[in-house]
């Protein structure tokens, strides 16, 4: 996510959504498993003692690692049910998993999102969850370890009736989009390469709500939509049981256009916590557990192949 505040009532729409299909696959959420086990997305991922050493003394001795996370942001974070505490989502369901590994507690605490990094900073949290973009700013008071790399997606009919397969593609078509996102952005200055190409302009229909254009995308006046990837994977995954629409996958561009890291942000006092995160997500990684949390909430593709530790360079 490039700028993830301009998104917040996209998110709000999308999660009333989300929070239909839940009960779907909610079974699949992080449970209580054998003894040093904890089960997320049908996998049980054990304790490793040597990444638990990793830990500072004092999260070792609490058993907890307090993570901030901004909700609702789906399919990242958000609500099990309207009105109640628990929660779901790519962030949690991680995060779980990744206390397993190391051993500990990943309690989640919701909080705005625009006071997450100064909560870090005063040593109310450890860490954040929050599909927080990994950006040079940021990495000054913060570090990251990077699980995700993701921009803007498509998001078309079921069938991709107008055989969508590219940015490239909306040429000469309409297509929906938020008002005041990035994707509109995107799709403006994509109009010069239409040009270039010979063909028309990009008719961009735009709808104050991310709910408004997917009407508008189910009743055929737009052959596709344009918002950011984890979302259209979200919302492909789960409207009407994931028969209502489709993610176009464009092999150029795994993650989405104008991708970005997204990382767990965590305190730079604990640069300990930051390498056993690493490793654990490495690890995560590797037995396929990240895949699995991944493809529950359909958004395989933004999985960044290896973890990394502050990869933003601008």
């Amino acid at each position: 996510m490039t700028t993830r505040p301009a998104h917040r009532a996209a998110a709000a729409a999308i999660a009333a959504t989300a929070l239909l299909s839940l009960s779907g696959c909610g079974g699949d959420g992080p449970a209580p498993a054998a003894a040093g086990t904890v089960s997320v997305a049908g996998v049980e991922v054990e304790k490793d003692q040597t990444l638990h050493d990793m830990l500072p003394e004092a999260i070792r001795k609490a058993g907890k690692v307090r993570v901030a996370t901004d909700v609702p942001y789906p399919p990242f974070e958000m609500f099990v049910k309207e009105g109640e505490s628990d929660l779901t989502g790519l962030d949690y369901d991680l995060g779980q998993a990744l206390g397993g590994k190391l051993g500990v507690t990943f309690a989640f605490t919701p909080q705005k999102f625009d006071g997450i990094v100064p909560a870090i900073q005063a040593g109310k949290f450890d860490v954040a969850m929050s599909a927080i973009t990994d950006n040079k700013d940021r990495q000054q008071v913060v570090d990251f370890v990077d699980y995700s790399q993701s921009g803007s997606g498509i998001l078309v009919a079921e069938g991709n009736p107008s055989k969508i397969s590219t940015l490239d593609t909306l040429c000469g078509q309409k297509v929906a989009v938020q008002t005041a996102t990035n994707q509109l952005d995107l799709l403006k200055s994509h109009q010069a390469a239409c040009a270039k190409a010979g063909k028309g302009k990009i008719d961009i229909q735009t709808f104050p709500k991310d709910s408004d254009a997917q009407l508008a995308l189910r009743s055929g006046k737009v052959v596709a939509q344009v918002l950011t990837k984890p979302a259209a994977g979200w919302v492909a995954k789960t409207a009407d049981d994931g028969a209502a629409f489709d993610l176009v996958e464009d092999p150029a561009a795994p993650g989405g256009y104008n991708a970005s890291p997204n990382g767990i942000a965590v305190s730079k006092d604990l640069p300990e916590l930051t390498d056993a995160i690493l490793k654990a997500l490495q690890a995560l990684i590797d037995d396929g557990t990240v895949a699995a949390i991944y493809n529950q909430y359909g958004v395989a593709s933004i999985a960044v192949p290896k973890a990394t530790k502050n990869a933003a360079v601008d």
